[in-house]
């Protein structure tokens, strides 16, 4: 039990310090802004607890608003993850289910698997946090282009941040 609060607190620090430090200063031409401190909420275990979830969501987003400088933007679209997280679970949930005590990831359920999983996380993440940002439907296919393409970009570093775990 302390060993694994331990290993998330590690791997929160590792993210968060990713985005602040590397991933913040990716922006290419508004477009491209990739948020890997996702990934922290998505490796969570599947049978955390709703509540839990919501409220570990809540401060990793508002950590991450702290060090951006917006105001409450990535809470909301952290939060919103947090909250459709279980159903997205429970829509691509292999056969047999989820055994217990693991964590949503590329070794334990395949790549496919977890290219979904992560394609749903983000892009619900990052329609909210864009629609937040924007907030008026007059840029709506800048804002979809947006969304669109930050999409790719922060799924593919999730997929290579979980690649470099799996080979671990």
């Amino acid at each position: 039990m302390i060993n694994s609060i331990i290993r998330y607190i590690v791997i929160f620090v590792l993210l968060l310090l990713l985005q602040v430090l590397l991933f913040n200063h990716i922006n290419f031409g508004g477009y491209i802004n990739p948020y890997v401190y996702l990934m922290f909420i998505m490796l969570l275990p599947v049978e955390i607890p709703g509540w839990l979830l919501i409220i570990i969501s809540f401060f990793t987003g508002l950590v991450i608003d702290f060090f951006m400088g917006t105001v409450g933007m990535n809470a909301g679209a952290t939060v919103t993850v947090g909250f459709v997280r279980p159903y997205i679970l429970r829509i691509i949930s292999p056969r047999d289910g989820y055994e217990t005590g693991t964590v949503p990831s590329m070794l334990v359920y395949g790549f496919r698997w977890f290219l979904f999983y992560c394609l749903f996380i983000v892009s619900i993440h990052h329609f909210v946090l864009f629609s937040l940002d924007v907030f008026r439907f007059t840029d709506f296919f800048r804002t979809l282009l947006r969304i669109i393409l930050s999409t790719l970009f922060t799924t593919s570093f999730i997929l290579l941040i979980e690649y470099y775990r799996r080979g671990r």
